[in-house]
């Protein structure tokens, strides 16, 4: 792991959506498509629109959420909802999106759909991650139901995730999967989530589902 400091978000935003323009030319340069499989809430919201401006081949490009609620992607709570408002909106309205959400009550259901097309775009190229102060990342909670199969090293593409401390049903990424990307980063704010990223270093993924993620991880952090 490695920690970058920035004097306030602004210019978090601004340096990640960079490198990240960067790192996805000189991918776009080594193969025909790449994948950025990028976070939902509200932080990421102001790199994307800064990322979304780039002039690259967006066309090549695959754009995934590294997690997303069990809702429409018309709810106010989708994930979904924010990527298309936010990222998939001026030059990168030509990439192509790959979602983590069909219709159906449960996600069961339909997973095996869902993971072929995502397969197929795998490995990830570039992962852009979130945290919370609780030390999640993607949808892999602390406790939850559905942890201990998204932290197998013979994880699925795709885990069901229910917790009691969430609304909804929830769609992750496995760690095998998020892992398996070329480029990490992990964005993060505050003084509680820099302190919970310095607690999560010395616990067991079990407990700080971050941990799980942190080998040969950029994090960007911004008071």
């Amino acid at each position: 792991m490695k920690l970058l400091e920035y004097p306030d978000y602004e210019m978090l935003a601004i340096d990640v959506a960079n490198t990240l323009a960067g790192e996805l030319t000189a991918a776009l340069d080594r193969e025909g498509r790449v994948l950025l499989t990028v976070p939902g809430g509200k932080t990421p919201a102001p790199m994307f629109d800064v990322l979304c401006g780039v002039d690259l081949d967006w066309s090549r490009v695959d754009v995934m959420l590294s997690d997303e609620r069990w809702v429409p992607e018309v709810h106010v709570r989708s994930n979904t909802k924010l990527v298309r408002e936010r990222l998939l909106v001026g030059r990168a309205a030509k990439a192509r999106y790959l979602p983590l959400y069909a219709k159906a009550e449960e996600p069961e259901k339909v997973l095996a759909e869902l993971e072929v097309c995502i397969a197929e775009a795998l490995p990830i190229s570039i992962l852009v991650l979130g945290m919370g102060a609780d030390m999640h990342t993607a949808s892999l909670f602390p406790g939850a139901d559905g942890l201990d199969a998204a932290l197998a090293d013979d994880a699925p593409v795709l885990v069901p995730i229910r917790s009691s401390h969430v609304e909804d049903i929830r769609v992750s990424l496995s760690a095998r999967v998020m892992n398996g990307a070329i480029s990490k980063h992990l964005l993060i704010t505050g003084e509680a989530k820099r302190a919970a990223l310095d607690r999560a270093r010395g616990q067991g993924a079990e407990q700080a589902p971050v941990a799980a993620i942190l080998d040969d991880t950029m994090v960007h952090w911004a008071p």
